[in-house]
């Protein structure tokens, strides 16, 4: 399976958009097709976009030409990758216990495999991405959510009945702000992207309370950039201003980092990964702070040696699922694994 001169089909699903692609035994994306997605409708008008997507790849020159292999189906919420099945997802309410992988087998005649597209995305990176070479890897995609995975030797960690790798709902506050999934304290309420914005919309408006004539340094780029609109100021809005030196920007991101520092010590201590790998939309984000992350995760961990280990940003942007699909058959090489 996978070999040098052949493509597998990888498929990225999510709430609002079906990726499908082509993708080589190097981790290249040579062709790809996008379709909207109609989560909110029955499972079978859902499944129909995730085939015209796969369909729309397949129909590429170059899928012509090749030899594909298999397809790969990467897609949110508890997957079970043994069976095939979505069990359920927050964003695809469409399917509850669906055979995503065996429809897909039998309507392309290709052997397939489904994964979280958390840990699809986090195999893509360890191996062809900014974890490659590293035995073990750690991988935190941060956007509308943080999701995580883990891959040991190639391999990605399922646990006992494939709910591992759950590391955004981590709490580091018993106390803290309650979580969608119930939780309180979760990292994904400090850190990912409605997170940043609130925190940012706070500091404008705190800001704005102590002055009614901002000073210089209090009159932030944020209120430019969300035109005047303190609704209007997103994560991106915030990353946008931080790039261009706004100290309001940074110094929300820099409390971001600092909370990300508590939940990876917390990370370190329990795993000890090789390399953690930053992905996902807003991933870049932090990037600038990662130095800082590293400095500050030694003050919550217990490992002497947690500095010593590396923060990356990931390879793969936005087409990570694509590509961490097609990566589900370089784990199964060898295993006679899929649908």
């Amino acid at each position: 399976m996978f070999s040098a001169n052949s493509l597998v089909l990888g498929v990225d699903v999510g709430g609002t958009k079906v990726a499908a692609g082509l993708v080589d035994a190097r981790g290249q994306i040579v062709h790809k097709a996008r379709r909207p997605m109609v989560a909110n409708r029955d499972a079978e008008d859902a499944l129909a976009v995730v085939l015209r997507a796969a369909d729309a790849a397949l129909a590429l020159p170059a899928a012509r030409e090749a030899n594909i292999e298999a397809a790969g189906i990467s897609a949110p919420g508890y997957i079970d990758s043994e069976s095939g099945a979505v069990i359920g997802a927050t964003n695809l309410p469409c399917w509850r216990g669906f055979p995503l992988a065996r429809r897909v087998a039998e309507h392309t005649g290709l052997a397939t495999r489904i994964d979280n597209d958390g840990n699809a995305a986090a195999l893509a990176e360890a191996v062809w991405g900014s974890g490659a070479g590293y035995r073990s890897v750690f991988y935190v995609t941060i956007g509308t959510g943080i999701g995580t995975g883990m891959v040991f030797d190639g391999r990605i960690h399922h646990g006992r009945t494939g709910g591992a790798g759950e590391g955004g709902h981590v709490s580091i506050d018993y106390r803290g702000p309650r979580c969608l999934c119930g939780k309180r304290g979760c990292i994904e309420m400090y850190a990912a992207g409605p997170a940043i914005a609130a925190r940012a919309q706070g500091a404008l408006a705190a800001a704005g309370r102590r002055r009614s004539a901002p000073s210089k340094r209090e009159a932030s780029l944020l209120r430019e950039l969300a035109c005047g609109k303190l609704k209007a100021v997103t994560a991106e809005v915030v990353g946008k201003a931080a790039l261009e030196g706004d100290a309001l920007a940074n110094a929300v991101l820099r409390e971001v980092a600092d909370h990300l520092a508590v939940w990876l010590g917390n990370i370190v201590d329990l795993l000890e990964p090789d390399v953690i790998v930053v992905g996902g939309g807003l991933g870049h984000l932090m990037a600038s702070f990662f130095g800082h992350m590293r400095e500050r995760m030694s003050r919550w961990s217990i490992n002497p040696r947690s500095s010593e280990i590396p923060i990356v940003g990931a390879m793969y942007g936005a087409e990570s699922g694509i590509a961490g699909a097609a990566a589900l058959w370089q784990e199964a090489q060898g295993r006679g694994a899929g649908v």
